[in-house]
């Protein structure tokens, strides 16, 4: 049945309202990292800059403030090929052997939806007493074992959706346990795998608490740099709009990069029991 054009106009109406309601804030983010100090105080607000203003980032460049957006990217690229590694080879024995019995998958994803400030001091004074406070090593192993659970989750979903009899065809033909996995399930997995890859860049990318309380200038990162933008006195906000905007370059790059993995892996069978 053809649907009326007064129907379908109203659809299309409601639908750009959305998109301009959730995509607003970027909007008004993007225009007040290049106004001007008094346009970003302006009453009533500016909606367009009179000039376009490079002043920030360039203080952002002298203040050397991008280090915090490179120690991110490093730590969280780091801990993301640590997670999925180890997650894909668990998810893979959770799946195939049942590995821990049939809780075990429910327990690790339990592990994931503890709250970081529960254990965040028990293990400040661990770090402490081990010499990783303020380390590229404590934040990228500690950034992994929080995310290992979610990887570990999301992959035995796919790896439980691959027929075994292809697996076990491999292994008639020849092919090891390692052989079969590498070269028999992860092609047909590949789309869930940079889908749960690039999720679980993003979550270590946006942490805040861990990097809060266990750095202190070597390996500040992003979130915890932009908080330093917030003062008792004055806010700011032309430095976090500027910061955050180069903060999120990255990840809009990779999201756009994989995004054909990204709509073929969140509607693969992840959640499958």
């Amino acid at each position: 049945m053809r649907r009326s054009p007064l129907r379908l106009a109203l659809r299309y109406v409601l639908i750009l309202a959305s998109i301009a309601f959730f995509c607003f804030p970027l909007y008004w983010l993007f225009l007040m990292a290049f106004k001007t100090p008094e346009e970003v105080f302006a009453v009533p607000p500016v909606w367009w800059p009179s000039e376009w203003q490079l002043g920030t980032f360039l203080i952002v460049w002298r203040d050397n403030d991008l280090r915090a957006i490179w120690n991110t990217l490093i730590i969280a690229s780091a801990s993301t090929a640590i997670a999925m590694v180890l997650g894909t080879i668990a998810a893979y024995s959770i799946a195939r052997f049942k590995t821990g019995g049939e809780n075990l998958a429910v327990w690790i994803i339990s592990q994931r939806l503890i709250p970081p400030i529960v254990i965040v001091f028990p293990v400040f004074q661990m770090y402490v007493w081990a010499g990783l406070v303020d380390t590229f090593t404590g934040l990228i192993l500690l950034y992994a074992a929080f995310n290992l659970p979610y990887v570990i989750w999301m992959m035995r979903g796919y790896v439980a959706d691959v027929p075994i009899e292809l697996e076990e065809a491999a292994l008639v033909d020849g092919c090891s346990r390692w052989q079969a996995l590498f070269r028999i399930i992860f092609p047909v997995i590949r789309a869930g795998f940079f889908a749960t890859a690039v999720f679980t860049f993003i979550f270590a990318c946006n942490e805040f608490i861990f990097g809060l309380v266990l750095t202190r200038t070597n390996v500040l990162t992003y979130p915890v740099l932009v908080s330093h933008y917030f003062g008792a006195q004055q806010t700011q906000w032309a430095r976090v709009a500027a910061i955050s905007l180069l903060g999120s370059l990255p990840v809009f790059l990779m999201v756009a990069t994989a995004q054909r993995y990204l709509v073929r892996g969140i509607s693969m069978g992840a959640v499958k029991g």
